[in-house]
């Protein structure tokens, strides 16, 4: 093991500001990512939900709060994308919330395996999400766009399960760089013991 020496002030400031410029950066990354469509990356015309696997990314070593508003604020540039109804924040306010609780009850581990099973059913929890809210629209609105609710949930199906395949086999590609990226900078950060 490599002992730590002390880090000035100034690197301090440095990495804080490369750490933002991470952050960032791969959640741009990732929302460039959401209208490609490459080869194989795209099953039954679903692509992976890659704004959901950078908040499970980032939820897993969070807390609650911390997890919620990543997920609203993803949810808002996810909107900003495809359109208000049905919102996106929603969904992926609740997956921020669940993925750092389900982490911090330590009901899961932190590895490839246990970040890609959580994507999965994330995903799924999301895209419910999704389909509950174009329901009550249908419900409620007699002069509503979308199609009946047994087709609504029929198209759910297709949907969640696609996404969640893609975006569960695609998570490590993004959840392990950045995990790497996070320890290194919490090491760095951390105060020097005496």
């Amino acid at each position: 093991m490599t002992t730590s020496r002390p880090v000035s002030l100034a690197q301090r400031r440095r990495y804080r500001w490369i750490n933002i410029g991470v952050v960032i950066g791969s959640a741009l990354v990732c929302t460039l990512l959401l209208p490609m469509r490459l080869p194989g990356m795209v099953l039954l015309g679903v692509g992976p939900s890659w704004l959901l696997v950078w908040l499970v990314a980032w939820s897993v070593q969070r807390t609650g709060v911390e997890g919620a508003i990543a997920g609203f604020i993803l949810g808002l540039v996810h909107d900003g994308l495809t359109g208000y109804f049905p919102t996106h924040t929603l969904g992926l306010t609740l997956v921020g919330f669940l993925t750092a609780r389900i982490q911090k009850q330590r009901f899961i581990q932190e590895d490839f395996i246990s970040v890609a099973i959580i994507v999965f059913g994330m995903t799924v929890i999301a895209q419910t999400v999704m389909a509950l809210q174009i329901t009550a629209h249908q419900l409620v609105i007699s002069s509503s766009p979308y199609p009946g609710v047994p087709a609504i949930w029929l198209q759910h199906q297709r949907i969640a399960l696609s996404s969640a395949i893609l975006s569960s086999l695609w998570a490590p590609a993004i959840y392990y760089p950045l995990s790497r990226w996070w320890a290194h900078y919490e090491q760095i950060m951390s105060p020097p013991s005496s």
